[in-house]
């Protein structure tokens, strides 16, 4: 598997309180950027290592055109973790991850929501393990067999990957944004409620919306860049970008390329 030292050298549709948010910029702001925005790793990051390679390159295509070379960013939509083998090697990817001339933006996935939430001890929901926190348990070397959980075994678990967990993926992991806005566009890991202003919601919202969102037909006042539900191709119908190609069974991963107006996809 190539390493971090290559990068820096260059699924149909599934259905089934709010954080804090990045910097925000005007929306005039933006127009001219060179934006990449990756989907759902989900422990893959043999794919993330092949996708970013693909923006490197392609960034350095691009950025030959321009005299004065426009402002780059790759937006990270969250959902690094579960499902996938290799949760604990993303994250700690991602954190050394130093990409010369892009600012990076990682946003927060209801995956990383639920991870934190099981770190709290007083909190004996389990539901974490049953969205992939199994998979992810494993990465930092700890075994769970399905449905030998009680409450005490649980309690023990939490312990043992708070005990696991290093500091600075905890950091990571609670320093994830709700949205970031640029340009035109919002940059949210699920969506956003449709009649509602788009920068006034919570993360009931902002990481785990579906239906509402994805099935509306109104207008909304920006372009919303988002993962979270999987479909077998991207998606760009006007009001939305969807680019969870649902990379831990499909091997694809995805992002979108914004210049200029212009809506491109790159996947693995």
């Amino acid at each position: 598997m190539k390493g971090r030292d290559t990068i820096s050298m260059i699924w149909n549709r599934v259905r089934s309180s709010k954080g804090p948010a990045a910097a925000q910029a005007s929306e005039t702001e933006g127009d001219t950027d060179l934006i990449y925005a990756v989907g759902d790793i989900h422990g893959r990051l043999d794919l993330l290592v092949g996708l970013l390679e693909k923006i490197i390159l392609d960034r350095a295509r691009t950025l030959s055109s321009f005299k004065v070379a426009p402002k780059s960013f790759i937006v990270f939509l969250g959902d690094y973790i579960d499902r996938g083998h290799s949760s604990k090697q993303v994250i700690e990817y991602l954190n050394r991850l130093d990409i010369v001339g892009s600012e990076l933006i990682f946003l927060k996935g209801n995956h990383e929501q639920v991870a934190l939430e099981f770190l709290d001890l007083e909190n004996l929901n389990d539901k974490w393990l049953s969205y992939g926190g199994i998979e992810a348990l494993a990465s930092y070397g700890l075994s769970v067999q399905p449905g030998e959980i009680n409450q005490i075994k649980l309690v023990e678990l939490k312990k043992k990957f708070k005990e696991t967990l290093p500091d600075h993926h905890l950091r990571f992991l609670e320093g994830l944004h709700s949205y970031w806005v640029r340009g035109k566009y919002m940059f949210v890991h699920a969506g956003v409620k449709p009649g509602e202003p788009l920068l006034n919601q919570t993360d009931m919202e902002y990481l785990w919306i579906r239906e509402e969102f994805l099935d509306g037909i109104q207008k909304l006042p920006l372009i919303i860049v988002h993962g979270h539900t999987p479909e077998s191709s991207p998606v760009w119908d006007g009001r939305r970008i969807g680019v969870d190609t649902g990379a831990y069974i499909s091997n694809k991963l995805t992002a979108v390329k914004l210049l200029g107006g212009s809506v491109n996809f790159i996947s693995t």
